[in-house]
């Protein structure tokens, strides 16, 4: 077994799923700080420089020191420890099929689970190739433990190989990325690199340097609770109000209806009685004068609706949550042209895509570590049905290699 595939069947048996109610704390969960001091540890034991735990928020910290003597610049890589919260990481039990038939794949023939073509198309292009899947009751933590064992393996083969001359290497791990707070507390001066590439994408080849603008929105709208044999005229349902707000929205503009650069509005979350209900929306979009005219448009429906049902009935808090990398990314596009020829260099052929979400590169961008996107190898993320091809991940080590190989030879 390959050092990164190692690393991944490890990771992936540790429990670090995070909590989207607790997410007013970093970490939202205490079991993430148990990768955190595995890893720390294994950067210890190989020889990294500058290795460091910092409890308080569990994020690890590590750097590979250049060993040429002319100035190159200090190239990052961050992945994020924690899982989606959306179905369980407890007791991962990853297997390898190995040479994939390309047919439906049964993860769990008691529970009737299996993992199908026709929803899961990209399988067709891991035929013949390894894959890593689980016994169908959780999910596998592709996203992001594949780009955690791939940064381990790229640090593993550069502190095992003297001889290969590279520039500095700065290696991050972070918490709570899944609940959009996983580099609130990033130390970037600590870390030390010119410039980072988040490994926490999809399939191979696949590379962005563009996400949403997103902004997350609270709904709350205030009712009037009587009899119901009285009501007339005088009751306001808070939920069936609710539901006349969604439907004002445009319909068509939501995650199941659009894709590529299309934005939407997604409703999240929905509680409630007849006196008072709360609904959570997100709004994306990846052209920042659409992106404002959404907003513009969910504030302008709640203004509508209090002139028909009374002042103050719905409220809302509308909140940016971050911004399109690509503003600040196309400023430094050898960022973007070196990953693609570091692809080229080992024979994949670069996707360059548009990420319909969000990544920590994207917050990181504006804070100044200008930081696109890469590919982990692993698919099908947040579910059950999540997979990991294995060649596909051990061509993602050799990317990483190999990027800090084109830096090398380039000038400060």
């Amino acid at each position: 077994m390959s050092k990164v595939i190692d690393n991944f069947i490890r990771y992936v048996k540790v429990d670090t799923q995070s909590r989207e109610e607790l997410s007013d704390k970093v970490p939202s969960t205490d079991k993430q700080r148990d990768l955190a001091k595995m890893l720390y540890q294994e950067l210890v034991d190989m020889g990294a420089s500058d290795v460091r735990y910092e409890e308080e928020h569990c994020y690890v910290y590590a750097v590979i020191p250049s060993n040429i003597e002319k100035e190159v610049p200090a190239i990052g890589f961050i992945a994020h420890m924690d899982t989606a919260d959306a179905v369980s990481g407890e007791n991962v039990k990853p297997r390898i099929i190995e040479n994939y038939d390309g047919k439906d794949i049964v993860l769990n023939v008691e529970k009737n689970i299996v993992t199908k073509v026709s929803e899961f198309p990209m399988l067709k292009d891991c035929v013949g190739k390894s894959l890593i899947v689980t016994d169908g009751t959780t999910l596998l933590g592709g996203d992001d433990k594949a780009g955690v064992a791939e940064i381990m393996a790229m640090a593993e083969y550069f502190l095992t190989h003297p001889e290969e001359k590279h520039g500095k290497i700065c290696i991050g791990f972070t918490p709570d990325e899944e609940v959009g707070r996983g580099v609130d507390f990033f130390d970037i001066k600590g870390f030390g690199a010119d410039y980072a590439y988040t490994v926490d994408g999809g399939e191979l080849g696949d590379m962005s340097y563009e996400c949403f603008h997103a902004a997350g929105a609270k709904l709350m709208i205030h009712g009037k609770s009587v009899h119901p044999g009285y009501a007339k005229n005088i009751m306001k349902n808070a939920l069936k109000l609710a539901m006349e707000f969604d439907a004002m929205l445009p319909q068509q503009e939501c995650p199941e209806c659009t894709e590529g650069y299309e934005g939407f509005y997604h409703i999240t979350d929905m509680k409630g009685t007849v006196d008072e209900a709360v609904v959570d929306y997100i709004i994306r979009d990846h052209d920042r004068v659409l992106f404002e005219k959404r907003k513009e448009n969910f504030l302008s429906i709640v203004e509508s609706l209090n002139e028909k049902h009374g002042e103050n009935v719905f409220e809302v808090v509308l909140k940016d949550s971050y911004n399109n990398m690509k503003e600040m990314i196309e400023k430094e596009m050898h960022l973007v042209d070196n990953a693609k020829a570091a692809m080229e260099k080992v024979g994949v052929t670069p996707k360059v895509s548009p990420i319909r979400g969000g990544t920590d590169g994207a917050r990181l961008s504006f804070d100044g570590l200008l930081c696109p996107n890469l590919c982990t190898g692993s698919e099908g993320h947040h579910g059950k049905n999540e997979f990991a091809c294995v060649e596909d991940m051990e061509k993602i080590v050799d990317i990483l290699i190999e990027i800090i190989r084109i830096y090398a030879d380039s000038e400060k």
